[in-house]
């Protein structure tokens, strides 16, 4: 018979080869909640932020689990706007997001696109698309054109879209062309209850929606979007299948927003009840109560990150403040698209 300490070794020892992925995770975590507090402050401050503001309390863990998974310049990704937790996993400097939320020409966008709507097409940063469901045919046909070109190899694609999205055409139609190519493609559908303020119930019919999944004819998992561990371990599986050649997989994380649509919506229709469900916990600090219980951190080590990160955040703050907006009357306005203006080419 087994002693008690052999017991607790097996089972502590499948949960160490995740030790990594999920302190990278959570540093994510806790970098976008310190950013994305500070652009919402800048936000209800007016006069600074150009364009809105949409947060991602109580999304990060699912984002930033499967961002961890995507390699800069490698791989190919399409986030939405509660993704800040993933692009950052994914590589994304935070000062390119205050550049491009402060609207200065030293941005990725140069001043000339919305903040939510950035990126850089050229390493596979794909700027996000407003119209739901659209930013998953974007990243279906990079990774089909890329195969085209003799040029996939390992790359996978990912992107995410809200429980609402998936009843659009454009979703149906690129899930659809991904499904038959059988591309590597990881779709994130982060179930947060509302369309804006239209629940769930009036959204689908299904009893969950992974049971889609089978109706295109691809894998489906389906994880509880507070748990940062279980989110680590079900997007680690996902992306390895994707890799390996199985075709797409849809991820769908159990969760609530915490907070209204963007900063502009108080989130009224919410029923208080439901906030104080299991889906409305903060992931953020269960993540961090999950690192603590497994030995992965200290509590000095947790305040060490959340200091680490406001740090961070101020010192880009404090270059960006500095940096000039698009002068009006010196400014070229043509669109990025024309030859001698596409990135990466001189003038």
């Amino acid at each position: 018979m087994p002693s008690a300490a052999s017991k607790t070794s097996t089972t502590a020892e499948p949960l160490a080869e995740f030790r990594e992925d999920f302190l990278k995770a959570l540093r994510s975590m806790v970098l976008s909640r310190t950013l994305e507090e500070k652009l919402g402050s800048l936000y209800r401050a007016g006069g600074r932020i150009v364009g809105g503001v949409y947060l991602g309390r109580g999304q990060e863990a699912f984002s930033a689990a499967s961002g961890i998974h995507l390699r800069w310049g490698k791989d190919v990704y399409g986030p939405l706007i509660r993704d800040q937790a993933g692009r950052i996993a994914y590589g994304e400097p935070v000062i390119d997001t205050l550049r491009t939320y402060l609207g200065t020409v030293t941005g990725p966008m140069r001043g000339r696109d919305g903040n939510i709507h950035r990126g850089q097409p050229k390493i596979g940063y794909m700027a996000m698309i407003s119209h739901l469901g659209s930013l998953l045919s974007v990243v279906a046909g990079a990774l089909f054109a890329r195969r085209l070109q003799g040029r996939l190899g390992d790359t996978v694609g990912a992107t995410s879209i809200g429980d609402g999205g998936t009843s659009t055409g454009a979703f149906h139609e690129g899930m659809n062309m991904a499904a038959v190519e059988k591309l590597p493609l990881v779709v994130s559908i982060a179930n947060n209850q509302y369309a804006y303020s239209t629940p769930t119930a009036r959204q689908y019919a299904c009893e969950n929606l992974v049971d889609r999944a089978a109706g295109y004819g691809v894998a489906g998992h389906c994880v509880d979007g507070t748990d940062l561990l279980e989110c680590v371990k079900t997007f680690r599986a996902a992306y390895q299948q994707a890799r390996a050649g199985e075709g797409p997989q849809i991820v769908v994380g159990r969760l609530l927003r915490l907070g209204g649509h963007g900063e502009h919506d108080d989130a009224s229709y919410v029923p208080d009840l439901q906030k104080h469900t299991h889906e409305g916990r903060d992931c953020l600090a269960v993540a961090q109560r999950q690192a603590v219980e497994h030995g992965w951190l200290t509590e000095k080590d947790v305040l060490d990150m959340q200091q680490d990160a406001k740090r961070e955040v101020e010192q880009a703050m404090g270059l960006v403040m500095k940096e000039p907006a698009p002068d009006p009357y010196r400014e070229n306005w043509q669109a990025l698209s024309t030859a001698w203006l596409v990135e990466g080419q001189e003038g």
